[in-house]
């Protein structure tokens, strides 16, 4: 597999030198190379092939973290991936909020890249797989795929959905309880987002805070679950769905 990037920053050098190290990978396609991120939004649309960003932060015009922003409301770039490189740490997590696969500090050398370049590499081969298993299953008509690719930790970590007991969503991040873990998986996504993963699977979302496994309910009321030695409530917002699941516990 060969990944199609393009590389945007406005300082020459800095561009020139992540351009050399594109060239220098093997599995890596350099398809643009941009000094401002309004040249790299147009050729993002223009080019549907592009997969892959190498992306300064901060720019005139338009900074890296609005050029992310946009793409990702446009939703027509659903597996273009984004890499910042910037020389100001204190925009690590703005990056990730918006889904950034990893952050390159600058200044950078050939093997700092490469390892960036390499997990970027992994997420395409993972999603190639998803994608295939999915062309699979869809063609013989068996059921969905059953696991996960969600960050944690800066990486990429496949979780078994039969695995999960339930999910809870702060602010900014997930937690998922898993019966094969005693502390919770933490991932930089949304409660929605994963709720959208998980559509046609045995999961119920109960509470606005809470997403809950089906299978793993030991016990009911009308107004909770029992999960393990954990109740969660339920909230009118969505009563709707728990008031069928109830209908089958009758």
């Amino acid at each position: 597999m060969r990944i199609n990037c393009i590389a945007v920053d406005d300082e020459p050098f800095a561009l020139s030198l992540i351009t050399s190290y594109i060239k220098q990978t093997p599995f890596l396609h350099l398809s643009g190379e941009y000094t401002n991120g309004v040249e790299a939004l147009k050729a993002i649309h223009e080019q549907p092939e592009i997969q892959l960003i190498f992306l300064d932060i901060r720019m005139a015009d338009l900074s890296g973290i609005e050029l992310a922003r946009i793409v990702e409301q446009t939703g027509k770039k659903k597996n273009l991936r984004i890499i910042f490189t910037t020389a100001y740490d204190q925009y690590a997590v703005e990056g990730f909020k918006v889904d950034a696969l990893d952050y390159l500090l600058k200044p950078f050398n050939f093997v700092d890249f490469s390892k960036a370049a390499t997990r970027a590499y992994d997420y395409f081969i993972m999603l190639e797989h998803s994608l295939n298993t999915a062309s699979t299953i869809n063609n013989a008509r068996q059921p969905e795929k059953n696991y996960l690719y969600l960050k944690v930790d800066y990486q990429l970590v496949k979780v078994d959905t039969g695995d999960i007991l339930y999910i809870e969503g702060l602010k900014d991040y997930v937690k998922l309880f898993l019966k094969s873990q005693d502390k919770p998986l933490l991932t930089l996504t949304s409660l929605k987002g994963l709720e959208e993963k998980l559509g046609g699977l045995s999961f119920l979302r109960i509470h606005r805070s809470f997403i809950v496994a089906v299978d793993q309910i030991k016990s009911v009321t009308k107004n909770s679950v029992q999960i393990g030695n954990t109740t969660i409530p339920v909230t009118d917002q969505y009563k709707e769905g728990f008031t069928a699941l109830l209908k089958n516990w009758s």
